[in-house]
């Protein structure tokens, strides 16, 4: 059965869902969206919320220690079980009864199956035929990488999937890869009773941020017994039984009753048709407008277009790909380095905007101010005591923020002021205004112009007066 919508959505995950709802409530556009697994997608079920929720427990505990008074309340364990029945609450036991009524009620319609590309505007799901009149759009996000390691295919290796959803806590847990998604479950096993190990082949844990992130990150990880190994790499992988062998490259070998491969996503792009309209498997590029270069009808939006693969970034470019679709000139501007970044363990590490190295590789006269996380009046009472770098990245030339890193006890929430600064460009001069309550952690900001203005041998008004003088 052929039937004639304005958009078809492939991917009903975050920013398919976004995307969706977005035309039809603010448009007035008739919208179907296809999904061949679960209404709300990977972070739903299996990534960001999950995880969340197994590694909040033993966040809240550690801080509850760091509070004379509440410390001496504490006692006994994490209750196991109840971290285990709390996650399968936040994920609905895999069920996505709760999400499907909120697209209902946004007036989209669902199809579920396997959606496959027909030709131009055309989406083939089983026996019917979804023809777009005005767009079809491509938000089937991504899977886990497995990388080409011999014997890894064969050892019944765990991906994020089985890792936040498992009732299992492995006595030994093997985490390969030092990413956010092996530091975080590293973390939050071990919370839970497993014994940890990971393997990194670069020489930092989170190698994309700034060094002292990961250094910081791993001082903690090993504090709380976790076995970090960095600069070592896998060169194969063997199953014996229950136990599972990695080979380092130096000949070490390391077994586990699990093992977590957390290297990398791939685009979920196969057997999706895209050869019918003339496009290659993997990433699918698109332009600012999140449209495919020669393909007036088609977009991708999310982790399938490779841009920022984070689920705040893809609901970012849904409403922008909306926008665009809706007939406004829309597109995007900050889903690259602009894009906030968070990586919940304890400490958190929260970023955006580019690292002090990036920035001077983007021809940026950078600057950074290096200050203590805790080392202001609101650090007594939140992240008490704790150790933690924070990072202004300053472009001197213009006087702007162009990135900024926290890395502490309950970062994240620090983390949108530095977001609005670095998109806004506000100039330092006009950040000054910005007056941060006491006593609160956001005094950081302060602290930041008052080194900066110390670093720089002048106040950020004169260099503004200056400016406008000329």
């Amino acid at each position: 059965m052929q039937r004639e919508f304005d958009v078809v959505v492939i991917g009903a995950g975050p920013a398919g869902e976004v995307l969706a709802a977005r035309l039809s409530q603010r448009g007035g556009k008739r919208v179907v969206i296809v999904e061949r697994e679960l209404v709300g997608g990977e972070c739903s079920f299996y990534a960001c919320m999950p995880s969340k929720a197994l590694l909040r427990p033993a966040e809240a505990l550690r801080e509850a220690a760091r509070v004379p008074g509440a410390a001496q309340a504490l006692s006994g364990d994490l209750d196991v079980g109840a971290v285990l029945e709390r996650r399968d609450e936040i994920i609905n036991g895999l069920d996505d009864a709760k999400q499907v009524p909120w697209l209902q009620s946004a007036g989209v319609e669902l199809v579920r199956g396997q959606a496959h590309l027909d030709g131009e505007r055309r989406v083939r799901v089983g026996d019917d035929v979804l023809v777009a009149r005005d767009a079809v759009v491509v938000a089937v996000g991504s899977g886990a990488m497995v990388p080409p390691i011999p014997g890894l295919a064969e050892a019944g290796a765990w991906s994020n999937r089985e890792m936040t959803t498992t009732r299992e806590v492995p006595a030994r847990l093997l985490v390969l890869g030092g990413g956010v998604v092996g530091v975080e479950m590293a973390q939050a096993w071990a919370s839970l009773g497993s014994r940890v190990t990971v393997v990194e082949a670069q020489d930092r844990l989170l190698a994309r941020e700034e060094p002292f992130a990961g250094d910081e990150l791993r001082t903690a990880l090993d504090g709380q017994g976790i076995d970090v190994r960095v600069g070592a790499s896998a060169s194969a992988v063997h199953r014996d039984g229950e136990d599972i062998t990695m080979t380092l490259a130096d000949g070490e070998q390391i077994s586990a009753d699990r093992l977590l491969v957390a290297v990398g996503r791939r685009p979920l792009t196969d057997d999706l048709g895209l050869e019918t309209v003339g496009l290659s498997g993997g990433v699918i590029e698109v332009d600012d407008h999140l449209h495919v270069p020669d393909q007036p009808w088609l977009y991708a939006i999310g982790d399938v277009n490779g841009r920022s693969l984070l689920t705040h970034s893809g609901k970012y470019q849904a409403r922008m790909a909306a926008d665009h679709i809706l007939g406004e000139d829309a597109a995007v501007s900050s889903d690259g380095p602009g894009a906030p970044r968070v990586v919940f363990t304890d400490p958190q590490v929260a970023a955006v905007g580019l690292t002090l190295e990036a920035a001077r590789q983007a021809g940026i006269a950078a600057d950074a101010i290096d200050l203590p996380t805790s080392g202001t009046a609101g650090g007594s009472f939140y992240g008490r005591g704790e150790p933690g770098t924070t990072r202004f990245v300053i472009d001197s030339d213009r006087e702007l923020l162009v990135g900024a890193t926290f890395v502490g006890a309950q970062v994240a929430e620090l983390l949108h002021a530095a977001t609005i600064a670095i998109v806004a460009e506000v100039p330092l001069a006009t950040l000054a205004h910005a007056v941060p309550a006491f006593p609160t952690r956001s005094e950081l900001w302060l602290k930041f112009l008052e080194a900066y203005e110390t670093q720089q041998g002048h106040s950020v008004h004169r260099r503004r007066a200056e400016t406008l003088s000329t």
